[in-house]
């Protein structure tokens, strides 16, 4: 009665919201690049599981109010929990994950896993409604989905979604290439990606793209640039989230790499690649977000078109950095000693740092490449 089934990703900028699994694991389930899901089955959940895991949270949160109230002064003890735990027979990590979302006002939602959007529209309208009447404070009902799911969908049942409170999706668009997407084996075209997108920002969702530079390897490192450009400009997302291409052992895109199939840009190359892209972004009113720590550089944030400058900036500067400092703050970010660009200054502990990387791997971005693989 009171456990809820919870997959195992979310994207970042969900990290205060609950988690409700809709689908199991990925219906695609054959990108290169992802460690994700790998031999898993997709899976669709019933109503009836999806509405008992609301339950559960609802059951959770009502046990909790029982006991934290006035007279506790609001706060939960130690003996509030063992309560909990013992006498009511709530798992702990449950208790945990309510008392989390509680803090943050019970105000976002997260469904999961993959592709929640391939659910019967009908359903998901179902769900949605079911979810707004147990917890009358959310505001924000997000999810991933495919573009190849989404292409498909009539605008009319997009716009009912919408309606019943699905408020923003991430789709991982990754490139608008489409020799790159053939490559990775995303499943899906440029074109679809534009259709897909631009159906889910007339049906009034906030939408998040997600691009990965240096996913097409050095020998498509100008297309992958251009043609992204190109796929946003039609769009229009609300936010581009920068996801850089990380060749994960286990994945196809590492075994590509070793069998010398796909060859990875540097660290700097990246960066350069990412410049590329945004410099081709024109009359469009999304946010550039580098919010994720695979990024080089968590400094290119902010509004298009007013703060585009802004947002080139960091990338400009790291790129017209010595040979000497970029290898500096490439190890000093890559193995969390720094986060941002702007906290980075040449000091003897950075340039000890580097040389030893160096000596252990043989060069800056074999190590960037070891490192982000094994941060993950």
């Amino acid at each position: 009665m009171y456990e809820f089934e919870l997959g195992p990703i979310r994207p970042p900028s969900e990290a205060h919201s609950i988690l409700l699994r809709t689908t199991r694991n990925c219906p695609w389930n054959k990108c290169a690049f992802c460690p994700v899901y790998k031999n898993e089955k997709f899976s669709l959940r019933t109503l009836e599981e999806i509405k008992a895991d609301i339950d559960s949270m609802h059951g959770i949160y009502s046990k909790i109010l029982e006991k934290v109230n006035l007279d506790t002064g609001g706060y939960v003890s130690d003996k509030i929990i063992s309560s909990l735990v013992n006498d009511d027979k709530i798992p702990q990590n449950y208790i945990q994950q309510m008392l989390f979302w509680m803090y943050y006002g019970l105000k976002s939602l997260f469904l999961q896993d993959a592709d929640s959007m391939v659910m019967k529209s009908a359903e998901m309208v179902e769900i949605l409604n079911y979810i707004k009447e147990k917890f009358p404070t959310i505001e924000r009902i997000t999810c991933y989905s495919r573009s190849k799911t989404l292409a498909v969908k009539n605008i009319d049942e997009l716009k009912k979604i919408r309606e019943a409170g699905l408020s923003r999706v991430h789709i991982g668009m990754e490139s608008g290439s489409d020799e790159v997407l053939k490559l990775i084996r995303k499943g899906v075209t440029g074109n679809e990606h534009i259709i897909a997108g631009k159906k889910v920002v007339e049906a009034g969702f906030e939408l998040s793209e997600y691009f990965m530079p240096g996913i097409g390897g050095r020998k498509f490192t100008a297309e992958n640039a251009v043609e992204t450009s190109k796929v946003l400009n039609a769009i229009n997302p609300s936010f581009i989230r920068i996801r850089t291409a990380t060749p994960v052992p286990g994945t196809g895109l590492y075994s590509m790499m070793e069998n010398g199939e796909w060859e990875p840009l540097t660290e700097s190359e990246k960066v350069e690649e990412l410049k590329n892209m945004i410099e081709g972004l024109h009359d469009i009113g999304s946010y550039i977000q580098s919010d994720h720590m695979m990024n080089l550089i968590e400094d290119s944030n902010g509004k298009l078109p007013e703060e585009k400058e802004k947002i080139l900036a960091p990338l400009n500067k790291f790129l017209q950095m010595s040979l000497d400092d970029q290898e500096c703050f490439i190890v000093a970010r890559r193995t969390g000693s720094i986060r941002f660009l702007s906290d980075y200054s040449r000091n003897k502990d950075f340039i000890e740092l580097r040389d030893r990387i160096k000596e252990r791997f043989g060069s800056i971005d074999k190590a960037a490449v070891a490192l982000s693989a094994t941060s993950l």
